[in-house]
This record gives C-alpha cells, sequence and structure tokens, in this order.
C-alpha cells in the first residue's frame, strides 16, 4: 500500500516542526519519528517513500520496521526493491534471501533473487530463480519475462521464445507496459537489443499480432539486425509474408 492516512502525515509533519524548531539534527529528528511510529506506520511511510523515489528514505524506515519484527518478509522484500534502486546489489539479495528464509513459498522474493543476480549477470543462477519463482505462481507473466531473458542472455532463444510466448498467453500486455516488463529492459549492447527486438518480432507474428510484429521489426532493422530476410525463412512468419505491410517493412527477396 502507498498511502498513508491524513492522521499519520500531519502528526509526522507536527512532530518535525517541533523538533526542527528545537535545533535538533535532522537525522536525529527522523529516528525519534521513527521510535514513535508502529510497524504498520513504518512500513506505510517506506512504500510512500519509495513511491517518491526517495529510495534512501524507504530504506531507513524498513529498517526500522524490521527492529521491530525480524520475521516480516514482506518488508524484507520492499527493503531489498528499496536497496536495488540505489544499486546495492549486495544488501539487496541478502534482504531478498531473509523473505524467502521467512516464507520459502513467495515467489516475488525468489524473482528478485534471480533479477540481482542477472544484473550481476550471473545468468545461470538467475535462470534456477526465475524457474522456481515461476514453479511458485506459473500465472504470473513477469516470471515469464526474466525468465525468457535470462534465456536469451544465455543464446538459448527457443527457450526464450516459449517464455515469452507463456508471458504473452497470460497477459498480451506484457511486453508493452513498463511495469509488468520485468528485467528484460537491461539487455544493453546495441546488436543483443536487435537480436531482441527480432526475437520479440517472431513471438507475436506466432500469435498473428501484425501490429506489434512490424513494431519489433522495425526496431530490430533500426538497431542493424543484420538477418532480416530471415522473414522469409523462419516459419513463425508464415502466416503474415504475404500481406503488403509486413513486405514494405521488410522486401521480400528477388526471385531469381
Amino acid at each position: 500500500m502507498k498511502t498513508i492516512t491524513i492522521g499519520f502525515i500531519l502528526g509526522a509533519i507536527a512532530l518535525t516542526l517541533v523538533q526542527s524548531s528545537s535545533g535538533m539534527p535532522a537525522s536525529e529528528a527522523t529516528s525519534v519519528s521513527m521510535n514513535a511510529m508502529s510497524i504498520v506506520e513504518l512500513e506505510k511511510a517506506g512504500d510512500l517513500a519509495r513511491a517518491q523515489k526517495d529510495y534512501t528514505l524507504a530504506i531507513q524506515y524498513f529498517r526500522a520496521a524490521l527492529r521491530r519484527d525480524r520475521t516480516n518478509a514482506v518488508i524484507y522484500n520492499k527493503l531489498g526493491l528499496a536497496e536495488l534502486k540505489i544499486n546495492d546489489l549486495k544488501s539487496a539479495r541478502s534482504d531478498f534471501e531473509k523473505a524467502v528464509k521467512q516464507n520459502s513459498k513467495f515467489a516475488d522474493a525468489v524473482n528478485n533473487i534471480g533479477a540481482v543476480d542477472y544484473m550481476k549477470m550471473n545468468y545461470g543462477s538467475a535462470v534456477k530463480y526465475f524457474k522456481k519463482a515461476a514453479a511458485l505462481d506459473e500465472t504470473r507473466a513477469t516470471f515469464h519475462v526474466n525468465l525468457g531473458a535470462a534465456w536469451f542472455s544465455q543464446k538459448k532463444l527457443d527457450r526464450a521464445i516459449a517464455e515469452y510466448t507463456r508471458a504473452m498467453e497470460l497477459d498480451p500486455l506484457a511486453f508493452q507496459q513498463e511495469s509488468k516488463a520485468g528485467i528484460a529492459a537491461q539487455i544493453a549492447s546495441p546488436e543483443e537489443r536487435a537480436q531482441y527486438s527480432y526475437l520479440l518480432a517472431k513471438v507475436y507474428a506466432k500469435r498473428g499480432d501484425l501490429d506489434n510484429c512490424l513494431q519489433c521489426l522495425r526496431k530490430a532493422k533500426e538497431e542493424g539486425y543484420r538477418n532480416m530476410a530471415n522473414v522469409y525463412k523462419d516459419e513463425e512468419f508464415s502466416r503474415l509474408r504475404d500481406n503488403p505491410r509486413l513486405q514494405e517493412v521488410v522486401p521480400p527477396p528477388e526471385a531469381k
């Protein structure tokens, strides 16, 4: 939950004003404020700080909450997400692991361990955790997107296509909504991005989604994908090859 009750907001503001006028340092004032808050209030304040992209403050609130309850898997996961935003990968992974220790079936935290490993380019480990997350909750499109990205990074394109196809079966907008797009967007090199765009075009083509297929093909072309002619070889495009719009983006090979 990312909101705080009006009463709590007013109380927090009043406390800050009193402490500021007394000359108390801001860090001490924040500490005193946190000491007066319940675990629920601390979690809500951390959620609000994270929503406002003040990740350092969010971390303070979540850690204060965990000092009161060291068995709260949800707060460990939220703390890890905030630490991930400031690129503290070591702390983030540790807190995701603590979340899983408290709740071994916490699919989000399992997925997030995989995300850390993916960011560290430890793709084999990332695959393991993404597969486990998907096994815990097979209906989450994001887990399949992430697993597909990890397979892609290992050059296992058939497996990547299978996961992306499943993701779109679960959520047709899986690759169009940033909040659901998993970690695939972290693919860095231009060559990989071009190949990735072509791979997505194949997935959309298989689904008969011409508009998104063409969008991905244009992107692959702009990014310098070298094998655009494979549109007329790869089975996934077979239903769309005679469409003039496809032929406009990728001209058919000249008849011999």
